[in-house]
């Protein structure tokens, strides 16, 4: 049994699809990040830099989405959220999650946060400057599900693109949203077509893109 303490939409997104696609017996605790509950003394024990989300294992609590997902995945092999270890392909995937945690997660916690970088509103400059590196790893990855997609493994799906699904997600309200890149809209709908994706629009009760 899991433990995930989550947010809908949130980071905690891809831990929850994760648990959905293994199929393992999962407890889900809602933290209610619009009333700062993500603060609460109590959640801070577990949690103490204070976000989401957190998976308890065994008792113990475990943070970060990217290393969630590779935990999940060692786990269950069975599930083929990742391929064998010692393959090149499970280097393949490493070199991916890691990408997408260290790029895209890090540049979206500025944009959506714009007092971690000093103010509470970003300059007209700085707000160009994140923009302009999201769009970049979208034109990356663009280039590289075109030559050897349809996923970022080539032909076979794997967590990587749940990970990717959640990020391409967060830029629906962007100037330019991820689906105006061809070969990533087609990622997007891939992966919003899996049982998984439904499910958790179902039980977190979200709607859209």
């Amino acid at each position: 049994m899991y433990t995930l303490y989550y947010s809908p939409g949130t980071a905690s997104m891809v831990v929850h699809l994760a648990l959905l696609e293994i199929g393992a017996p999962h407890e889900l605790r809602l933290i209610d990040i619009d009333t700062q509950a993500q603060h609460d003394p109590e959640y801070r024990k577990l949690n103490p830099r204070g976000v989401v989300p957190t998976l308890v294992i065994d008792g113990r609590p475990l943070s970060e989405s990217a290393a969630l997902l590779m935990v999940l995945a060692d786990r269950h092999p069975e599930s083929k959220l990742a391929p064998p270890p010692g393959t090149p392909e499970r280097e393949t995937w490493q070199q991916w999650v890691v990408y997408l945690s260290n790029t895209l997660m890090s540049t979206y916690r500025f944009w959506f946060y714009p007092p971690e970088l000093g103010a509470a509103e970003h300059t007209p400059e700085v707000h160009a400057a994140l923009q302009r590196k999201i769009e970049g790893v979208w034109d990356l990855l663009d280039a590289q599900l075109t030559a050897n997609g349809p996923y970022l493994l080539g032909k076979e799906f794997s967590g990587a693109d749940l990970l990717l699904g959640m990020l391409m997600r967060w830029s629906r309200n962007m100037p330019r949203p991820v689906t105006e890149w061809p070969a990533l809209k087609r990622l997007a709908d891939l992966v919003r077509a899996r049982p998984s994706w439904q499910k958790l629009y179902e039980i977190e009760g979200l709607s859209g893109w």
